[in-house]
């Protein structure tokens, strides 16, 4: 969104400023996705796949995005979905499609679970007694009719091998990859130790994917590319330019280098900065603002510890 030139914001009625403070609350609220060259590695391994993918019959590779709590996983993968998404109906403006299609994991799920969250997810009826069988055989078609080719499936973690339960939700899972002709991008944290490439299931699964590691960033060039972009993004009418950018080692030891922390950050600081009529995100602002528990176990905020 644009920002008003402050005469005009001085002179709206209190009804109307108050109406674009919201929509200034809402626009800093999303913010932009940073694209880091590990979110341009993923989009581009996805483009790649469902390219390759397209005359398959069976076997299709799929897309691993592994790493640790806060690492902007599934951000990443719900933009591969949307760059997908946006692709297509411009290139098939006038057909019913469903492009993509995302799910999560259900923890400690089984293969009737994970076929009633595709159900969910494309409003599909099915009565409590429906087998399993039934409900991703109605998945299976309806997704095939509507030409899906991209499936994201989040905190694959949660399908551990080592159990006789996550083997049989692999099993259906291969099952989805088998009947549809999609291309499966997956994420999860630490998925190599969650057990996801255990026994013969998971050697298949390793064999049929591509893996991406995301993880905390280092102090350089790219973490302070990084928090300029976020600078450049926000819409506040005393910020001052660059004092972000002065401040990148000191967002780097708050965050641990995690993208997300980062985010979340400045975003709630810039929405604070709005409600208080501050309208700039300043040291002392950045440090009266509460990061998630796990950044702040690594790094307190100043006073924190006094706090209360």
């Amino acid at each position: 969104m644009n920002l008003l030139e402050p005469r005009i914001y001085d002179g709206l009625d209190d009804l109307d400023r108050e109406k674009y403070d919201e929509r200034r609350i809402a626009y800093h609220s999303e913010l932009v996705i940073i694209e880091t060259s590990t979110v341009r590695e993923i989009i581009h391994q996805g483009r790649l796949l469902m390219l390759l993918n397209q005359r398959d019959i069976s076997a299709r590779r799929s897309l691993i995005v592994d790493g640790p709590w806060a690492s902007g996983k599934s951000t990443t993968i719900k933009l591969l979905g949307r760059i997908h998404e946006q692709r297509v109906r411009r290139r098939h403006p006038s057909q019913d499609r469903i492009p993509v299609v995302y799910i999560t994991t259900p923890p400690k799920g089984s293969p009737r679970k994970l076929a009633t969250e595709f159900a969910h997810f494309l409003g599909l009826p099915y009565r409590p007694r429906s087998n399993t069988t039934d409900i991703a055989d109605a998945v299976c078609h309806v997704l095939t009719q509507a030409r899906t080719d991209l499936v994201i499936v989040d905190e694959i973690h949660n399908l551990n091998l080592a159990t006789s339960a996550g083997e049989d939700m692999s099993d259906h899972l291969k099952y989805f990859t088998e009947h549809m002709p999609a291309t499966f991008v997956y994420a999860g944290i630490n998925v190599e130790r969650s057990g996801l490439f255990t026994g013969v299931r998971g050697k298949q699964i390793s064999a049929r994917s591509v893996l991406v590691r995301t993880g905390p960033f280092p102090y350089g060039d790219e973490w302070r590319a990084l928090v300029a972009s976020l600078e450049q993004a926000l819409r506040l009418f005393g910020h001052r330019h660059g004092t972000l950018t002065r401040n990148a080692k000191y967002l780097h030891q708050r965050t641990g280098g995690s993208i997300s922390s980062l985010s979340q950050l400045i975003r709630t600081a810039a929405i604070s900065a709005i409600l208080t009529g501050d309208e700039a995100v300043t040291r002392d602002l950045l440090d009266a603002t509460a990061l998630d528990h796990a950044a702040e176990s690594v790094t307190p905020r100043p006073g924190a510890a006094n706090a209360g």
